[in-house]
């Protein structure tokens, strides 16, 4: 963003570019760049579950200015006499600071596990700098600079032979990467890409194309919608995807009701070809909201900005009146399928019946899904769900890696990645129930799925199981919260004492 204001600055000739206000403004821009070793080694080290600031030491030894200087003088650098340093500058680098934390990881949990307590807070530290800052300037390093130079050329090559491909491909396939975890390898590609050309074309176009779709399919699917529960769910989840955060829209609404995760899709394909045609990117990263338009500010011109608003445009546009003519088929055949499973003379087989609103008892209970300590909702660790955004509930400590079925009903939805399901209650409660946070990254490792979307349930039966341990050590906290998702249909939603809240 403040390469976004320096950009308007010049543009609107409130500053040139050789002044000082220019230089420092560049300056406090870049500095996250040229540091950008050490913000990842940070991160990555969080990630692998190891120390955070050794992780950052590491990364400072790359850009320490005594190394810069001998890079820069050119004269072959031998540790011991023995062991040649490549002299490679690693200021902007992204590959070979993931790959060096990535051993780094490894090498400090096996000290660890080796050495006494009472000495390897001393030692430990000692002996990863000085085996991990010979190793990051003699193998791991280099090898990784090999590995973005390769990288670079591959995006050079779609930036002028292909410039289009990566951004409809983005912006279509965005959702589907989201429900398999996918799109965190995605991503990083665009900050490499930037890292080495000034530049993002592969990810943020597509990403913020695919994001502005979801959320003009689910404003038109709040509008057609008459339960007031999922019109404000899709309301509010619309307006956080403009300000490009979709998770609660795509799983509580577009996935479910499928014809405006569809429209979406082809939505943000259009957005994305255009984007691409016109070789339109950003020049830093954010969040890939209506905000980050931006980003698209750079180079001196309005162009890429100009060219982000009409493909927002175009997939807005395509998204809403897909959603709006898809909506119609689907809702038919809904409402078909409903009159099928009333009429006893039809041989389809009929669904678990949902009883409307009005029909509903007025003291419905759901059991515990999972044996374990019950807590409020406030205390998940997982801000959507702690908010009430989808739904009124609990959360549960499980003691053992089992969900049940808390009631009679029906599986209305099992995400392919199987650490949440949504169930539907013979009496009309719906809930979603969610093993862990952020356990979607898994992509079903340790999860067991018993039954599949459509079956129909008895209380007590298994759904689901899950190995508590292995999520636990793999570094995902395992809570597991059951939300009521049509809470509006209700007075309350409360708490009750163990093993069952309603």
């Amino acid at each position: 963003m403040v390469k976004a204001v320096l950009a308007l600055l010049v543009v609107f000739h409130v500053i040139t570019n050789d002044s000082q206000t220019y230089i420092l403004l560049n300056m406090f821009a870049d500095a996250v760049f040229y540091f950008l070793p050490v913000m990842l080694a940070f991160t990555e080290a969080k990630k692998l579950k190891c120390n955070q600031i050794l992780a950052a030491a590491t990364a400072l030894i790359l850009l320490h200015p005594t190394w810069t200087g001998m890079v820069t003088a050119g004269k072959a650098v031998n540790f011991f006499d023995v062991i040649p340093f490549q002299l490679v500058n690693y200021g902007n680098s992204v590959i070979p600071i993931i790959m060096i934390i990535f051993v780094q990881a490894y090498l400090e949990r096996w000290f660890n596990k080796v050495m006494s307590k009472s000495v390897n807070l001393v030692f430990v530290p000692m002996l990863v700098l000085i085996i991990m800052g010979t190793l990051s300037f003699a193998v791991i390093g280099p090898l990784g600079n090999i590995v973005g130079q390769y990288l670079a050329g591959v995006f050079n090559f779609l930036a002028h032979n292909a410039a289009w491909a990566p951004a409809l491909l983005v912006g279509g396939l965005v959702p589907v990467m989201v429900m398999f975890g996918i799109h965190n390898g995605i991503a990083p590609r665009g900050v490499i890409q930037m890292a080495n050309l000034g530049y993002d074309s592969i990810f943020g176009p597509g990403c913020v194309c695919c994001n502005m779709a979801q959320a003009s399919a689910g404003a038109v699917a709040a509008f057609r919608e008459k339960k007031a529960k999922e019109k404000q769910l899709a309301t509010a989840g619309s307006i956080t995807a403009f300000m490009g955060i979709t998770e609660p829209l795509l799983y509580g609404v577009n996935s479910p009701k499928k014809y405006p995760l569809y429209a979406s899709m082809v939505g943000g394909a259009c957005g994305g070809l255009y984007a691409g045609l016109t070789h339109t990117h950003r020049f830093v990263t954010g969040s890939s909201g209506l905000p980050a338009v931006l980003l698209y500010i750079g180079e001196n011109t309005m162009t890429f900005f100009y060219n982000i608003l009409i493909a927002i445009v175009i997939y807005c546009a395509v998204s809403a009146v897909l959603t709006w003519v898809l909506a119609s088929y689907f809702e038919k055949k809904t409402a078909a399928a409903a009159v099928s499973s009333a009429d006893p003379e039809m041989n389809a087989p009929a669904a678990a019946p949902v009883l409307a609103a009005s029909e509903k008892p007025e003291d419905a209970v759901v059991l515990a899904v999972t044996p374990g300590t019950i807590n409020p909702l406030s205390t998940a660790q997982d801000e959507a769900f702690a908010s009430g955004m989808l739904g009124q509930g609990a959360v549960i400590q499980p003691s053992k890696g089992e969900v049940v079925a808390p009631f009679d009903g029906r599986v209305s939805v099992f995400f392919p990645t199987k650490h949440a399901i949504g169930l539907v209650c013979n009496d009309g409660i719906e809930v979603l129930v969610h093993v862990g946070v952020n356990t979607v990254e898994l992509n079903g490792k340790y999860f067991d799925a018993k039954v599949s979307q459509g079956d129909t349930i008895k209380t007590g039966q298994p759904l689901l199981s899950f190995e508590v341990d292995q999520i636990a050590k793999a570094g995902y906290p395992t809570e597991t919260m059951v939300l009521v998702t049509n809470t509006s249909d209700f007075k309350s939603v409360d708490v009750i004492e163990n093993p069952a809240f309603a």
